[in-house]
């Protein structure tokens, strides 16, 4: 969360010092409301378009970036709150633009006496200012569209299927924008410290927004698998899907998670990998919960022999740190990463350096013998120490009941998995105990909406 915060400030902070080095004095001489309007429009359109660019950008989910952000589950993170900031943004220079207007209109404000425009003589410039009505009605209406499709986008009650076919609209609505504001920038900017990051991320921007519109994301990194096995845990509501993979597949570390594609209309969706991986054995299984209408449905839809998209390997919660001990934390599915690494701990044995010591707690309202026989199997090959705890028969797991089993707390990084506010309470938990939450506690951001 921190490195998304921080990207985020400073995304921010670098286009507010652009437009401060190419326009200091714009608001110093601005004497009233109208004169404030001018500047007001053109930094608050700057800002938006630049904020929408960079979300753009991370909508293609680039490879190199991932790392610096701590993975593909944060970067996603950081397209929502720029994609949030720039409908913000994007309101108050809607407002700027209509807002003294309507003041006019009531009659609250007097449009103040404008003089003859200066004549032109660029004829890029004499271009652009003939299409300016068209930029003003299109960029319009293209604000009211991206509105009411980031705000489908946040309300998570809207089905994922839905959500998948609408959101990639937002790469329409987004080409029109760039058309508004290529015409409406003030024509100067383009040849100052704005126009130098503009152009690059514009031009970032057109290109990932017809890949998206092209469905095209990701293509290169796709390949056909096939469902080898299915098996299900009805007691707590879990489908095991193992997949073979042809040659194709790089290969994932354990805590990776990869998109599958079992279903053209619903598109991808991300699960993470609950398997090891060795060149002989190429294969990767998930492991997914019954959570909603989609995930539902796979166990009536999915056939043993049916071809499957994968995309990936993706993801950064690969236990990979220092330190000797390791607490690992998984509640209900998401003991899936936990599971890939014990396996892979297992396989590795006598051939790699010893691990990390590892507690394992598992909190789960739901028992399936099977399933949890399996997980106790994997925990004594892996040499995990594995605390199973059924809310009903144990109550909830907490910090302090952490503490208690795993006394050599402090020396240990923490890896959670699981329903994200039961992450950020046990993360300021551990905080409050003088536990170095920044570099010891990982945490998997695993929505992607």
């Amino acid at each position: 969360m921190h490195k998304i915060k921080r990207a985020l400030i400073l995304i921010l902070a670098i286009c507010a010092a652009v437009w401060l080095i190419a326009d200091p004095w714009a608001f110093k001489e601005a004497a009233g409301l109208f004169e404030v309007r001018r500047p007001a429009i053109q930094l608050s359109g700057f800002l938006a378009i630049a904020l929408m660019s960079v979300a753009m950008l991370l909508a293609l989910r680039p490879r190199s970036v991932e790392p610096h952000l701590g993975g593909l589950d944060k970067m996603y993170r950081l397209h929502k709150w720029l994609g949030i900031s720039a409908l913000v943004v994007g309101i108050v220079h809607f407002l700027w633009a209509k807002g003294p207007k309507w003041a006019v209109g009531w009659g609250l404000l007097e449009r103040p006496m404008r003089g003859p425009r200066p004549p032109i003589d660029n004829p890029v410039e004499q271009f652009l200012a003939g299409m300016r009505g068209a930029a003003e009605g299109l960029g319009e209406w293209a604000f009211y569209a991206a509105v009411l499709l980031i705000a489908l986008a946040l309300i998570k009650r809207f089905p994922y299927w839905i959500f998948y076919k609408t959101h990639r609209l937002l790469a329409v609505a987004y080409l029109v924008l760039v058309f508004h504001s290529v015409v409406l920038l003030k024509f100067s900017y383009w040849a100052s410290p704005i126009g130098i990051v503009l152009i690059p991320l514009l031009a970032g921007g057109v290109y990932a927004a017809v890949v998206v519109l092209l469905r095209r994301v990701g293509s290169d990194r796709q390949i056909e698998g096939k469902i080898a096995s299915l098996q299900y845990y009805p007691g707590v509501r879990a489908l095991e899907t193992r997949i073979d993979v042809p040659d194709g597949w790089p290969g994932h570390k354990p805590g990776q998670f990869a998109f599958a594609t079992s279903d053209p209309s619903e598109g991808p969706h991300p699960y993470t990998i609950a398997s090891e991986w060795t060149a002989s054995s190429r294969h990767i299984t998930f492991i997914t919960k019954e959570l909603g209408d989609h995930t539902r449905r796979l166990r009536d839809k999915l056939r043993v022999g049916q071809s499957v998209k994968l995309e990936g390997p993706y993801g950064c919660f690969t236990f990979e740190d220092d330190l000797k001990r390791q607490i690992w934390i998984g509640g209900g599915v998401g003991i899936t990463p936990f599971i890939a690494k014990m396996k892979h701990r297992a396989v590795s044995a006598g051939t790699s350096p010893a691990g990390p010591e590892v507690d394992l707690f598992h909190a789960s309202a739901e028992y399936d013998e099977v399933a949890f026989e399996k997980l106790k199997a994997d925990a004594a090959a892996a040499n995990v120490r594995l605390h199973i705890l059924l809310d009903a028969r144990d109550g909830l797991l907490s910090g302090e009941r952490i503490r208690a089993e795993v006394p050599q707390w402090r020396e240990a990084s923490i890896w959670f998995c699981g329903p994200p506010g039961f992450g950020e309470a046990l993360r300021q938990d551990f905080a409050a105990q003088g536990l170095n939450a920044a570099t010891q506690f990982h945490q998997e951001l695993f929505a992607m909406r």
